[in-house]
């Protein structure tokens, strides 16, 4: 029987603001967190994601390659982001070139349990628990539901 090649969850390569708090275990690589932002256990962060100042990113969270997070946001528990549509029929494997970018404004909440899809969303959005976003959001509103819909546009 052959042996695995173990590799441990860690921080590594990390661009870090002033006043971040990290609770471990958590594997983040590569990235850069901002000033005075929380990240919470089990979390996830791979490199060239983008974290602003001030955010809050719960437990169980997975931020991949080509997001980029404003500030003054909240990732609830267990959000995942997705860079990979699966454009050429499964998955792009090391194929980096069909990778998606995401870009999430400035005082976005995202919901418990969402997944986001590479899509924009524009600054002041609340995505709900469990929503599924599969196109931009381009105007202030909570949106829910998988696909995610606005149900009410904010002021």
């Amino acid at each position: 029987m052959g042996k695995p090649e173990i590799r441990i969850a860690g921080i590594a390569g990390v661009k870090f603001g002033e006043g971040v708090k990290i609770i471990g275990p958590s594997n983040l690589y590569g990235c850069e967190i901002g000033d005075d932002t929380f990240i919470g256990p089990f979390v996830e962060i791979q490199k060239s994601a983008v974290v602003g100042k001030r955010c809050k990113v719960q437990s169980h969270s997975f931020i991949c390659e080509l997001v980029s997070i404003g500030d003054d946001c909240f990732i609830g528990h267990g959000v995942a982001f997705i860079n990979d549509t699966f454009s050429s029929g499964g998955p792009a494997g090391g194929r980096k070139e069909l990778w998606k970018p995401t870009r999430v404004g400035n005082k976005v909440s995202i919901g418990s349990n969402a997944t986001i899809l590479p899509v924009s969303i524009c600054d002041g959005a609340v995505i709900g628990a469990g929503a599924v976003v599969v196109k931009d959001i381009n105007k202030p509103g909570i949106y829910a539901g998988n696909p995610a819909r606005l149900l009410r546009e904010l002021a």
